[in-house]
C-alpha cells in the first residue's frame, strides 16, 4: 500500500519555483528521506501535502486515495520550529493539542514517556533544553498515535549528544512499523535513519535511491602494510581480485561479495606478506551526494 503519492508537484512564488515538477511514491512502513541543502524545497514539498500551503500545480494524495480528512488524522507532523506556550507545562501543552486535534482519549503520560520528558512532565515549557523542546514536538506529532510522522529537521540546532538522542528515539518509531517522512539536510541523519531517499536542489529531483542498494559496498575492503608496493604487485598479478587501486598508502580491493576475509588474509600471507590493515569499506551518502550535485 501506498501512503503518499505525489505527482508532478509545483509551487512557484512570482519568478522563483521552490517545487519544480515533483512526482514520488512512498510506501507504507519505509522510512523515506527528503535529503537536500537548505532552500532545495523540502519543507515547501511538506507544507503542500500537509495542506498547510496551496500547491500551483500537480497533485498528491493519502493512502491510495482515501478522503483528505480522514488521511490526515493518520499523519503526525513538525514543520519547522515547534510552538508551545512557554509558562505551561509539558503535559498542559499536549492537552491542548489534544484539544485542538480532537483527539478523545491521549495517552499523554505515556507519549512523554517514550520521549523521555515523564519526569518533566509538569514543569514549564520555557524551562526546557533546546533537545528537550524538540522532544516535546515530537510528543506532539505521535499524540494520536498516527500512521505517517514526518519530521522536518527534527535535530537542527542541536549538540552531538542531543542528535544522537533524537535519532536512537526515531529509529524506535520507524521499528514500530510506522511510515516516516525525514526532511533533512544531515547525510549521515538520512543514512543512518532512513531506506530510500530521494535528493532535492533548487526545486529539482536529483536522484532517487536506495540507501542500502546505493551505499553497497560487500565485497570491497581497504588493505595495507609498511611494504605497500608488494601488495600493489601482488593484486595486479592475481585474478582473485576483481579490482583495485592504490590510494595514499593504502590499497581499495574489491572481491567477490561472498569471499570470507580471512581468504584474503591468507593470500598476502602466502606471498610473503603480512597485513597490517584489513578493513571493509563503508560507503557514506555524503559521497553519492557530492557525486550527484558534481554531474549537475
Amino acid at each position: 500500500m501506498t501512503a503518499l503519492t505525489i505527482q508532478n508537484l509545483t509551487k512557484v512564488y512570482g519568478r522563483y519555483k521552490a517545487v519544480d515538477n515533483l512526482s514520488l511514491e512512498i510506501e507504507k512502513g519505509k522510512a523515506f528521506g527528503l535529503l537536500g541543502p537548505n532552500g532545495s524545497g523540502k519543507t515547501t514539498t511538506l507544507s503542500m501535502v500537509l495542506g498547510v500551503a496551496n500547491s500551483t500545480s500537480g497533485s498528491y494524495q493519502w493512502f491510495d486515495g482515501e478522503k483528505e480528512v480522514i488521511a490526515r488524522r493518520k499523519v503526525g507532523a513538525i514543520l519547522e520550529q515547534p510552538v508551545f506556550y512557554p509558562s505551561l507545562s509539558a503535559v498542559q501543552n499536549l492537552r491542548i493539542v489534544a484539544h485542538i486535534k480532537h483527539i478523545k482519549n491521549p495517552h499523554i503520560e505515556e507519549t512523554l514517556d517514550f520521549v523521555g520528558l515523564l519526569q518533566r512532565k509538569d514543569d514549564k515549557f520555557k524551562t526546557y533544553s533546546l533537545g528537550m523542546k524538540q522532544r516535546l514536538a515530537i510528543a506532539s506529532a505521535m499524540l494520536a498515535d498516527p500512521e505517517v510522522l514526518i519530521l522536518d529537521e527534527p535535530t537542527n540546532g542541536l549538540d552531538p549528544e542531543g542528535i544522537a538522542d533524537i535519532r536512537q528515539m526515531i529509529q524506535q518509531i520507524t521499528q514500530s512499523g510506522k511510515t516516516l517522512i525525514l526532511a533533512s539536510h544531515l547525510l549521515d541523519e538520512v543514512q543512518k535513519i532512513c531506506s530510500d531517499f530521494i535528493i532535492l536542489n533548487k526545486g529539482k529531483t536529483l536522484y532517487r535511491g536506495n540507501v542500502e542498494e546505493d551505499l553497497n559496498t560487500k565485497g570491497q575492503y581497504t588493505i595495507g602494510s609498511s611494504k605497500i608496493e608488494n601488495l600493489e604487485l601482488i593484486c595486479s598479478q592475481n585474478e582473485f581480485f576483481k579490482s583495485w587501486e592504490r590510494i595514499d598508502n593504502q590499497i581499495r580491493i574489491a572481491v567477490d561479495e561472498e569471499t570470507d576475509p580471512s581468504k584474503i588474509n591468507q593470500l598476502f600471507f602466502d606471498k610473503g606478506e603480512v597485513l597490517s590493515e584489513l578493513t571493509p569499506v563503508k560507503s557514506r551518502l555524503e559521497e553519492k551526494f557530492l557525486e550527484i550535485l558534481n554531474q549537475q
